[in-house]
């Protein structure tokens, strides 16, 4: 069994096919066994878990997933992959490899139809530019998932675990954290991946809350005004809101709703804590009706 953490095996199986990495989709492969091990350990693996891998590319982190997993599903977009992978994974009889892109698979069915619909864990080494629209979609779609854990660029990993008033804080932050309990659990520099890229990695552990830590009236109407007070960090609150092509609510509408909850109305967003923007999601649904 050749373990594609080490180095020497992962130029050997991509010289062996050929391979050249694709910039658009963001390919970069893994080449260190104490991260791989780590994000293993953090992840919670066991016999008992089913694990959805994101972009398992040529199966690095797919062999330590398949050794300590009940069963793994690895989604992978780029089809120059799929017989690398079926090389690589040849000695594994729990893994099935899907050759799709993840932001279009009905999760929730395939929860449902490998794992009995019981909650999964997610494991990725994500690509950068659609880090945020995967992790989204996993929350807002409902799937049942345990955990996911997910190697980011370190900038996304902070903002994510961001809180108020500090400048990572975010709409990503307020976000994620509606969602579960977001911690990172390791650094990762670019000399341990192939090709190395030019920024830093984090690998950041998602807990998914077992009920909501904040009860709110309207979730939609809450992203939205989330997303409105973020989209000009400079401006107030207020003028954020009122801005929004998404709503509809008068500037006097947004400001009493702030003095209600006793704050100023030339608030910024990212003074307010989750909680907050909860409250004033209350305040300013009773407006439209």
């Amino acid at each position: 069994m050749a373990y594609l953490g080490i180095p020497k095996n992962t130029i050997e199986i991509l010289q062996k096919y050929n391979f050249s990495f694709q910039k658009k989709f963001g390919q970069n492969f893994l080449i260190d066994t104490h991260v791989l091990e780590k994000i293993i350990a953090k992840a919670e693996i066991s016999k008992e878990d089913m694990v959805l891998e994101i972009g398992p590319g040529i199966g690095t982190m797919t062999q330590y997933l398949c050794e300590n997993a009940k069963k793994v599903v690895a989604v992978e977009i780029d089809q120059s992959l799929i017989p690398i992978l079926k090389d690589t994974l040849s000695d594994y009889d729990n893994v099935s490899v899907i050759n799709e892109d993840i932001l279009k698979v009905d999760i929730n069915r395939l929860v449902k139809e490998e794992n009995d619909g019981k909650p999964i864990k997610v494991v990725a080494n994500l690509p950068y530019y659609i880090t945020t629209p995967i992790i989204m979609g996993l929350f807002e779609k409902k799937v049942k998932v345990e955990s996911i854990t997910v190697m980011v660029q370190k900038e996304v990993a902070q903002r994510i675990q961001s809180g108020p008033g500090t400048k990572d804080y975010g709409a990503l932050s307020l976000a994620v954290q509606y969602y579960a309990q977001p911690e990172i659990v390791a650094n990762v520099p670019p000399n341990c991946f192939m090709p190395r890229p030019n920024v830093s990695s984090a690998v950041i552990r998602m807990r998914l809350h077992e009920t909501p830590v904040v009860n709110v009236s309207d979730e939609a109407l809450m992203f939205k005004l989330i997303k409105a007070s973020f989209s000009q960090r400079r401006k107030t609150l207020t003028n954020g809101i009122h801005n929004s092509s998404e709503l509809s609510f008068t500037k006097e509408q947004v400001a009493e709703a702030l003095v209600q909850m006793g704050k100023n109305e030339n608030v910024r967003g990212e003074t307010l804590t989750l909680e907050e923007f909860a409250k004033l999601t209350d305040i300013l649904k009773q407006c439209e009706e």
